[in-house]
C-alpha cells in the first residue's frame, strides 16, 4: 500500500488546529500557553488532560496518554494511521499525495472522491427533504411515533427519498454529476424509460464508514406497491454491503473508550441506542454477519457484545459470529418477538443496559440455545445435547469458573453427574471446532484417538471395548475399521461412506495431535465410556419405571466413579 508523501503529511499537520480537533471530543480551557480538560481516555472529574496548541502535542497527567494530532484521532475514533490522515485530510482540507502513485491509481481515487462527494451531497439532498417537505410529514411521524427524537435523527442524517422519478437525477446533473456517474453511486437506474431516482418515497439512512463518508443507503419503504420494504443500496465499487456497519462513524469513538461495542440488527434499533446514551452501537443491517464486519467490530474494541432478535435468524447469527474469532464475544438475551428499540420503550433505559451487563459470554450462550432447543424428554434428544454441549465446552479453558459453570450447568438440566460432562483433558465431546481449528471429539471419538497414538497398548485396550460401550452403529464400525487397519488407519475406507471417512479422518488427526498416552489415561477413557453406557442404561431403566434396575445401575456407575478416582490418585 502506498504511503503519502512526506510532504502532504507536513502540510496538513501545518492546517490541523489542535485546539479545534480536541475540542470537538473535551472541553478545553487555557491555562497560561496550554489547554486543559477533561481526558478522552479515562473517566476524571479533575481535569489532567494538557493541550500544546504550538507544537500541537498532547498529554495526560493522570492516564499517561500522549502523542499528536494523528494519534489523537486514532485513540479517539478507533482508526489507523492512514484512516486518521484521511480523515484529518477531509476536514482541513487539504490534498493528500502518496508516494509512488501511478497515474491509473491517481485517476481511481478522484473517481472514487466525485462518488463520495456525489453521495454526500445526495445524504444531505434527502435530510433536508425529510424536515421540510409535506410529503414526508407520515415517515416523520412514524419515527416520532418509535420514540426517536428531532436530535438523534439529524445526528444520523436520516431523510427521505421524494416519490417524484428524477429529484435526485435532475438536481445532481445540475451541480455537474454525470449520469453514469449517478448510476456508478447506486443512486440511478435504468429502465424502459431510461435513467430514473433508484431511491422513491422511502425513509433514507445514510451508510457511512469510520471516517463519517457516505457510501451507500439503506432505505424503508412508506407505501405498499413501491418494491421491498427495505431497499439497499447495490453492491458497486465503492459500496460493500458484507464490510457496511451502519453508526459506525458515530459509535468508534464511545466503542475506543468503553472498550466494547454493541451490535443490533435494525437502523431504528441503534437510533435507539444512541439516543439512550448506548452510543458504542451499530447495526449489521441483517442477520449475515461477515467476517469483514467481525473485523471491523474487532477494530473498535476488544468487546463485542451480540444483541440480535430472538427470532431463529438472529440467534443463528450470533452463533454463525462465534465461528470468526479474534475478540471477546458476548451475546444478550433477548425476549421473544422483541428488538432492542421495543425494549428501549416497554423496559426503560436502565432495565435494556442492564440486559447488556448481564450479557453472556459466548460459549454459555451456545449452550443454552442447544439445551433450550433439545428434546429433554427423550434419552436421544440428552443425548444428544450432552454431546453438543460437551463439544462447546472443550473449547473452554481448563480450569476456570467458567468451564465449572457451564458443567454444573448441563449437568443439571440434563440430569446426569458433573464428570460425565467434563471432556478428556485434550481431545473433548462433541463435534464443534476449537478457535485454533482443532476438532473437538466426543468421549468415544476421543478414545479411539488415544488408542491409534499409544501403539500396540492403545491396539490392545481398542480390543477391550465392548460393543455396548459405543453409543451408535457408525461409532462401532469406526472402532472395527481401526482394528482392521490399526497400522494404516486411512486405508479400506469408501467414498461412498462419508460418514465414516470424516469420523475416521477427525480420529486420526486428533491422533497425530496427541502424544503417547500412559496406560491410566486409556484406563480412564474406557472407564469413561463405561459410565456413559451405564447411563444410558440408567435413562432406559427410568422411563421403563424399573426401579430395581435402576438401584443395580446407580451402584454400577458408582464403582465406576470409585475406580476412576482411584486412578487420579496413583496419577497424582
Amino acid at each position: 500500500m502506498a504511503l503519502f508523501t512526506r510532504d502532504s503529511i507536513d502540510r496538513l499537520r501545518d492546517a490541523i488546529d489542535m485546539v479545534e480537533l480536541v475540542s470537538a471530543k473535551t472541553d478545553l480551557r487555557r491555562v497560561g500557553s496550554r489547554w486543559t480538560g477533561l481526558c478522552p481516555f479515562h473517566d476524571e472529574r479533575t481535569p489532567s488532560f494538557s493541550v500544546n496548541a504550538e507544537e500541537k502535542v498532547f498529554y495526560c497527567f493522570g492516564c499517561h496518554e500522549k502523542g499528536d494530532a494523528f494519534t489523537f484521532v486514532e485513540k479517539t475514533d478507533g482508526l489507523d494511521f492512514r484512516e486518521a490522515v484521511e480523515l484529518l485530510g477531509d476536514r482541513y482540507g487539504v490534498e493528500l499525495q502518496l508516494e509512488n502513485d501511478d497515474p491509473q491509481a491517481e485517476q481511481r481515487r478522484r473517481r472514487r472522491e466525485r462518488l463520495s462527494k456525489l453521495l454526500d451531497r445526495t445524504a444531505g439532498y434527502y435530510a433536508k427533504f425529510f424536515w421540510d417537505s409535506q410529503e414526508a410529514a407520515k415517515a416523520r411521524d412514524y419515527l416520532v411515533g418509535r420514540g426517536l427524537r428531532e436530535e438523534v435523527l439529524r445526528e444520523f442524517r436520516v431523510g427521505y427519498s421524494p416519490s417524484a422519478w428524477d429529484r435526485v437525477l435532475v438536481g445532481a446533473q445540475r451541480d455537474g454529476f454525470r449520469p453514469e456517474e449517478l448510476e456508478a453511486a447506486g443512486l440511478a437506474q435504468r429502465g424502459r424509460g431510461g435513467l430514473y431516482d433508484r431511491f422513491r418515497g422511502r425513509i433514507m439512512f445514510p451508510l457511512a464508514n469510520a471516517r463519517g463518508r457516505v457510501l451507500g443507503f439503506g432505505a424503508r419503504a412508506m407505501s405498499e406497491g413501491r418494491g421491498p420494504k427495505y431497499l439497499n443500496t447495490s453492491e458497486n465499487e465503492i459500496y460493500h454491503k458484507g464490510r457496511q456497519l451502519f453508526g459506525i462513524d458515530l459509535a468508534r469513538a464511545h466503542a475506543a473508550k468503553s472498550g466494547r461495542i454493541v451490535v443490533v440488527e435494525g437502523y431504528t434499533d441503534v437510533l435507539a441506542l444512541h439516543q439512550a446514551g448506548i452510543r458504542e452501537s451499530v447495526a449489521i443491517m441483517g442477520t449475515a454477519l461477515t467476517a469483514e464486519q467481525m473485523a471491523e467490530l474487532g477494530r473498535a474494541a476488544p468487546q463485542v457484545v451480540l444483541a440480535l432478535d430472538a427470532d431463529r435468524s438472529g440467534q443463528e447469527a450470533m452463533v454463525r459470529a462465534a465461528q470468526h474469532g479474534g475478540v471477546e464475544l458476548q451475546a444478550v438475551e433477548m425476549p421473544e418477538g422483541s428488538d432492542p428499540a421495543d425494549l428501549l420503550a416497554s423496559e426503560g433505559e436502565q432495565a435494556f443496559a442492564a440486559r447488556l451487563e448481564a450479557a453472556l459470554p459466548m460459549v454459555q450462550f451456545q449452550i443454552r440455545r442447544v439445551l433450550a432447543d433439545a428434546d429433554l424428554g427423550t434419552p436421544t434428544g440428552r443425548d444428544k445435547a450432552l454431546e453438543e454441549a460437551r463439544g462447546l465446552i472443550a473449547a473452554t479453558p481448563e480450569r476456570t469458573a467458567m468451564r465449572d459453570e457451564l458443567v454444573r450447568e448441563v449437568a443439571d438440566r440434563l440430569d446426569v453427574p458433573t464428570e460425565y460432562v467434563r471432556a478428556p483433558r485434550r481431545f473433548e465431546a462433541g463435534t464443534a471446532r476449537s478457535s485454533a481449528g482443532k476438532v473437538a471429539l466426543g468421549a468415544e471419538q476421543s478414545f479411539l484417538a488415544a488408542c491409534l497414538s499409544t501403539g500396540e497398548l492403545g491396539q490392545r485396550y481398542l480390543g477391550l471395548a465392548a460393543d455396548e460401550q459405543f453409543s451408535s452403529e457408525t461409532m462401532l464400525r469406526a472402532r472395527d475399521h481401526l482394528a482392521a487397519h490399526f497400522e494404516d488407519p486411512l486405508a479400506g475406507l469408501s467414498e461412498d461412506d462419508a460418514e465414516l471417512g470424516k469420523l475416521i479422518n477427525d480420529v486420526v488427526q486428533a491422533a497425530l495431535a496427541l502424544p503417547v498416552q500412559p496406560e491410566s489415561t486409556l484406563r480412564t477413557s474406557i472407564l469413561q465410556l463405561e459410565g456413559r453406557r451405564i447411563d444410558r442404561e440408567i435413562r432406559r431403566a427410568a422411563s421403563a419405571g424399573d426401579h430395581a434396575r435402576q438401584t443395580e445401575l446407580a451402584a454400577a456407575a458408582q464403582r465406576v466413579r470409585e475406580e476412576m478416582g482411584q486412578i487420579v490418585g496413583q496419577t497424582a
